[in-house]
């Protein structure tokens, strides 16, 4: 039966000034089979079961979808059309690299019981805490711009031009009022759902990539062999720079709390971690296979002709049906349906994640439907903004596309800077905490996608900034910028020393 809310109760819950925000209350969480055996060992993992394998699959399929909204199917597009198979190597090592960084994640949720924003609440000063949470805000406010942009777009392909792209963003608005109906019907539904989406996705981008024929050999050649050249630089940095999204490492490490796990036994700890590991590996796998669906119909389309630099998301479908024609469905179409489910999961997973780190930072505890409401306006209300002024333009919207990577682009230090001290510290983590190997290697791809991120801004920025006013805001900006990253870095430094510190004189 499907629980009703009474409005005339406070929107605070009653329980919230005992209890700190968590990402799920306990009668939300799924039931996992074993998890009330008494004695086993508590240090032991018990044995690999696809039952268990199965309930706790659902958060890795939720967090992919990161991986797969209109921002990187457009990243994809692009790469496909001015780079053809040449940069595949490089999207299936920069979605190795965004799994690595979302099992982190993963760890640091299962192994805490507590997600990445309430932790980051309870180590950092008020101040430092406070410009987290704008970060990880405008991030999310950022991504889902574009995320609703898109499905606005796919709804004008799919209405043949008869739905402009302000009434899609209303249109697409809506999606958080379904996301209030499923979640009142348990989580492993919610998941349901985004695994249909999944599918579509899969479903479409697979026919069109039957539709399109392309050369097995030459597929196989651009996944194995690495080539790079100064003309598909730009699109290497966005095949990289769109990888890894600041809100979806907050995500999924509130995500993993969404099943019931004995934080008493160490073994139940490790298999949690164990199937979060393979579902989260499997999820992005699909979506490696999916991004590349699409690189290679446009590679194949598209590359070395006149019109290739000009393809985004607003006139891509349009082009595959010049290209492809109409055959049994018309491949515009086809394309469309497949950029709605996209953009229709990613707010969805936008909203739940802004949920989280409004909740996480802030400690603030309001009734679901309040918290999806403020975090849905926050993105709806600029985006209906935007939609008005660009809606009769393509130009335009490809500027505002490249301002909104580069708002993202800034954020993900602020994400990954804590997520990898948190992780390392064995007074919060224990065990479970990463070995030094692992945390090189972790440092490495957070050092070389920073500096991506870091390329795309120093590039767009010496294109776009004229004036001495615009560069003197621009340059106090990056002062304050870099001097925060620095403090992130020395304050967590500091902090690891004088732990170990304590702990060898207690030794």
């Amino acid at each position: 039966m499907v629980s009703t809310h009474d409005h005339s109760q406070p929107l605070l819950l009653a329980s919230d000034q005992d209890h700190p925000e968590a990402a799920y209350d306990e009668a939300d969480k799924v039931h996992v089979v074993g998890i009330d055996e008494v004695g086993d060992d508590d240090c032991r993992t018990p044995p690999f079961s696809w039952k268990k394998l199965w309930l706790f699959t659902g958060p890795g399929f939720l967090m992919s979808i990161a991986f797969l909204d209109p921002g990187n199917l457009e990243g994809d597009l692009q790469a496909g059309a001015i780079a053809g198979n040449s940069l595949l190597w490089l999207l299936m090592w920069a979605t190795a690299m965004g799994l690595l960084v979302q099992l982190l994640s993963a760890r640091l949720g299962v192994a805490t019981g507590r997600h990445l924003a309430e932790l980051c609440r309870e180590e950092y000063p008020t101040w430092a805490r406070m410009v987290l949470w704008v970060m990880a805000e405008l991030a999310l406010i950022g991504a889902d711009i574009q995320e609703v942009i898109g499905s606005a777009i796919a709804i004008k392909i799919l209405s043949n031009g008869a739905l402009p792209l302000w009434s899609g963003v209303l249109i697409t608005a809506l999606d958080c009022f379904i996301f209030l109906f499923l979640e009142n019907y348990g989580v492993r539904k919610l998941e349901a759902v985004f695994a249909v989406l999944i599918a579509t996705m899969a479903l479409s981008f697979a026919w069109m990539f039957g539709e399109a024929k392309p050369s097995g050999t030459e597929l196989l050649i651009g996944i194995i062999v690495p080539k790079l050249s100064s003309r598909t630089i730009k699109q290497a940095v966005g095949v990289v720079g769109c990888i890894i999204m600041p809100h979806n490492v907050f995500l999924h490490s509130a995500l993993v709390q969404s099943r019931e796990v004995d934080h008493s036994k160490k073994g139940r700890v490790q298999e949690a971690l164990n199937y979060y590991s393979i579902e989260s590996t499997v999820a992005l796998v699909i979506s490696f296979v999916i991004n590349l669906f699409v690189t290679t119909v446009f590679a194949k389309g598209f590359y070395g002709t006149q019109i290739a630099d000009s393809i985004g998301l607003v006139n891509a479908g349009q082009y595959l049906q010049e290209k492809y024609g109409g055959g049994l469905f018309p491949i515009m179409y086809i394309w469309g349906i497949g950029l709605l489910a996209a953009g229709q999961s990613s707010t969805i997973t936008g909203t739940y994640a802004g949920q989280f780190i409004m909740g996480g930072f802030l400690d603030l505890r309001l009734k679901k439907w309040m918290r999806a409401l403020i975090t849905r306006s926050c993105a709806i209300i600029p985006t209906i903004i935007v939609a008005l002024i660009f809606d009769s333009s393509e130009d335009t919207l490809d500027v505002l596309n490249e301002w909104l990577n580069v708002l993202q682009s800034v954020q993900i230090p602020f994400a990954l800077i804590p997520l990898l001290f948190l992780v390392s510290r064995e007074q919060l983590m224990g065990s479970f905490k990463i070995g030094p190997v692992l945390k090189m290697v972790a440092w490495l791809v957070a050092a070389l996608v920073m500096v991506i991120n870091g390329y795309l801004l120093f590039d767009f920025f010496a294109s776009e900034v004229t004036g001495w006013l615009f560069s003197v805001g621009v340059f106090a900006f990056t002062t304050g910028y870099v001097a925060f990253i620095v403090y992130l870095v020395l304050r967590d430094i500091n902090v690891s020393s004088l732990c170990g510190s304590k702990r060898s004189q207690i030794q």
